[in-house]
């Protein structure tokens, strides 16, 4: 049995460029690959107001109704905005900061957190499974952080320290 080379080994992604760095070159329009035809676009009007994030209360989580807001939210939406979760908004708000500081990386500090050939953990696109797949315009960052021994050593070291901080005392 041969390997198609254009698809990805089961569990993990393969590379893609970076949406920042094609973003600062001259475009003129879209790649082709970044154009997702493949969705509705949304209806927006004034008698029409788009749909609400689902909220989930996590101090109602017991309740039958609330476990289904949150199964719905999962299932139809695939996240929730929660609420009531019992975290300071100034730590929200550090945090949002240091992810602000951290996307705004030099590319050189980036490339240390890059996703290595055959993972999908680091920064860049991860679940990419085809040369044909269409993408989403911009780039994550995924790491496993629990259990410990799944992480992966380059990556932890080379995240600011601050981050390390908050995954490690906030998990």
């Amino acid at each position: 049995m041969t390997m198609n080379p254009e698809l990805a080994k089961p569990g993990s992604s393969l590379s893609v460029p970076s949406v920042q760095e094609l973003a600062k070159k001259p475009l003129k329009e879209v790649p082709p690959r970044y154009v997702r035809t493949d969705e509705d676009s949304p209806i927006i009007s004034h008698s029409n107001p788009l749909p609400q994030v689902p909220v989930i209360d996590m101090q109602k989580l017991s309740s039958q109704q609330e476990l289904e807001k949150l199964h719905y939210a999962c299932k139809g939406w695939g996240f929730f905005q929660l609420i009531n979760h019992g975290v300071s908004t100034s730590l929200v708000e550090k945090v949002k900061m240091e992810v602000q500081e951290f996307s705004n990386l030099p590319m050189e500090e980036r490339k240390k957190l890059w996703q290595k050939s055959d993972e999908i953990e680091g920064f860049g696109q991860a679940f990419v499974v085809s040369e044909e797949q269409k993408l989403n315009w911009g780039d994550m960052f995924y790491m496993i952080t629990l259990p410990t021994y799944l992480r992966k050593p380059h990556l932890f070291p080379n995240l600011p320290i601050t981050l390390r901080f908050f995954i490690c005392i906030y998990q």
